[in-house]
């Protein structure tokens, strides 16, 4: 039976451009190989609602959890799952020997609707466990993970809205608290759109964008290790000066991926 790991009281749950950026980054270790039809498996399974199947040619989720070296076994942290369309083919490729750790809030759960509660029903993701915790509010336990997934979401550090649910997050104690909980050698995947080169922080509250130089610069001030990127997700023809909710690139924005290590 799942379970809800409560962090806080929750009474809504009850009821590719020019550019630079990480593609100039070279990947510095090659995760073990698996058999790469496991991702491929996991998108296609026929349990996933098809809403999520909509989604899958933008988000083009077999390559990005491929890249992010998820493997059956694993425990994994699908930070700010929202209404866990990752979490969901994140099940699937950890297997009945894996867990997931969907971690949402009241703003997310908000933003996700009915979704959510239509995705754990009947506890039809058995090997996923819910942790529910508030903007500053995040404990994981010590080196008890073996990835963490930052899906489109990294740029919300600099977003502030507690009219909405959403205190301003303290980006160094979240970075600090993922690596507590994260296992000597363990992954961290980040996702997210890509704001114009140079570009200060606010643009991750004004556009929901974010210069990926900062993410890495702060990754490695927290002490994770910049272990490869990739382009899959890049998208020429995204206007970088758009809000990502701007109707002309909703859905279709330039998107850069990032792969931290937590040293051994």
């Amino acid at each position: 039976m799942r379970r809800l790991i409560a962090q806080f009281a929750l009474a809504v749950f009850l009821a590719g451009c020019s550019q630079p950026g990480p593609e100039d980054a070279v990947g510095t270790s090659a995760p073990a190989a698996v058999d790469a039809s496991i991702y491929a498996d996991a998108v296609a399974n026929s349990a996933r609602p098809a809403a999520d199947r909509a989604r899958d040619p933008g988000r083009k989720p077999a390559a990005v959890l491929e890249f992010f070296a998820i493997r059956p076994g694993m425990t994994v942290l699908d930070l700010f799952s929202g209404g866990g369309y990752y979490t969901e083919i994140l099940a699937y490729v950890v297997g009945n020997n894996g867990r997931v750790i969907a971690h949402s809030n009241s703003a997310y759960l908000d933003f996700a609707g009915d979704e959510f509660e239509a995705r754990y029903a009947e506890d039809r993701l058995g090997n996923v466990d819910i942790l529910m915790a508030e903007n500053n509010e995040l404990r994981l336990e010590a080196e008890s993970l073996d990835a963490i997934l930052f899906v489109l979401s990294y740029h919300d550090i600099y977003y502030a809205a507690p009219q909405r649910g959403w205190p301003k997050i303290d980006g160094p104690a979240l970075l600090a608290e993922l690596g507590k909980g994260l296992k000597p050698g363990g992954i961290v995947g980040i996702v997210d759109h890509y704001a114009q080169a140079g570009s200060p922080r606010e643009t991750g509250e004004t556009l929901h964008r974010i210069d990926p130089a900062i993410v890495i610069a702060e990754m490695q001030a927290a002490g994770f290790e910049l272990d490869a990127s990739s382009d899959v997700l890049r998208n020429e023809g995204d206007d970088h000066s758009k809000q990502v909710f701007d109707p002309d690139v909703r859905g279709q924005t330039d998107r850069f991926l990032l792969r931290f290590k937590k040293p051994d």
